[in-house]
């Protein structure tokens, strides 16, 4: 059970005077790199199905997993939050909207072992059949870290569907990867309608990474042939220094990457970097359009000119 936990309650706040939480987390991964653990780790704050959920002026420290996780809310709030693990800490995440809509994440600093903030909606069959995405989200002005991880992610537990993302004025720096879209076959669902821009990026290996083959599945229950859509993505005023890889987007065959757009980059590249432009993008069953992109993206992600539009209701 997480440190502070609600189930279907409604006008929450927890808030304090930039107050400390430590979730003294080491405990939990030791044995979590031990395998010793017999049940999963705890979050230090968990909602769900709440409404009208507000987390302000805190500082949490050593989450042993997630340190602040929505599952099935509505009308969530984050405000003035920081948000610390080690960098060695095994996959910690910071912020998780889990099949919420209406959220606002602001002002807020992060910097995890794992992901910063990660969007999610359920997990293959489970997810499918309980339909509830993540949905409205806005994530703004904050400054994030993720040791090993994204800064930014979207999945790969994404079944129930995200979409109605704005990503905007958001600091990225020493982290594995910029922004990151997972997911895997078997999933279902979808992510579109998701637009990221004024971003600054520094230290950072993999600007922006999209993979349609990451992550497990909870059981052979899964459906092989529940392919997830991820369509209309629009990554636009981003800058870089000191990147190693601009972008991989690798989509399936069955169900490519579509409707990526891509404008007004400018990713410098570090002496890690390929020695030419054309391998600094890596791009498989990948559709989209780019304009005033540095460095010139991939084939594919320049194959046509589109007006972007919305995608189509599911």
């Amino acid at each position: 059970m997480s440190l502070i936990n609600g189930y279907e309650l409604h006008d929450v706040v927890v808030t304090g005077d930039n107050g400390t939480i430590d979730g003294q987390g080491l405990f939990w991964w030791d044995r979590f790199n031990s395998r010793s653990l017999k049940y999963s780790r705890p979050h230090l704050v968990e909602f769900v199905s709440s409404q009208n959920v507000i987390v302000s002026n805190l500082t949490f420290l050593n989450a042993p997993a997630y340190t602040i996780h929505s599952v099935y809310c509505s009308h969530v709030y984050i405000h003035k939050v920081t948000a610390n693990t080690s960098p060695e800490s095994p996959y910690t995440i910071g912020i998780v909207p889990d099949s919420s809509d209406n959220v606002c994440i602001q002002d807020s600093s992060i910097s995890m072992g794992y992901d910063a903030i990660s969007l999610k909606s359920g997990w293959d069959e489970y997810g499918i059949s309980y339909a509830k995405p993540t949905a409205n989200v806005q994530i703004q002005n904050v400054y994030l870290k993720a040791a090993s991880g994204a800064s930014i992610s979207f999945g790969s537990e994404m079944s129930g569907g995200i979409s109605d993302v704005v990503v905007r004025d958001a600091h990225i720096h020493n982290s594995l990867s910029g922004v990151a879209f997972r997911t895997t076959k078997g999933r279902g669902g979808y992510m579109k309608e998701i637009d990221v821009s004024n971003i600054n990026m520094v230290n950072v290996g993999t600007a922006f990474l999209a993979n349609g083959s990451f992550g497990t599945h909870p059981d052979s229950g899964f459906d092989a042939n529940a392919y997830p859509l991820v369509s209309h993505i629009r990554l636009h005023d981003i800058v870089g220094e000191n990147i190693s890889v601009a972008g991989e987007f690798f989509g399936t065959k069955e169900s490519p990457f579509t409707s990526v757009l891509l404008s007004n980059i400018s990713l410098s590249m570090n002496s890690d970097s390929p020695d030419h432009d054309d391998d600094s993008w890596q791009c498989l069953y990948v559709e989209g359009s780019s304009e005033s992109v540095v460095p010139e993206p991939c084939f594919e992600l320049k194959s046509f000119e589109s007006s972007y539009g919305r995608a189509v209701a599911l």
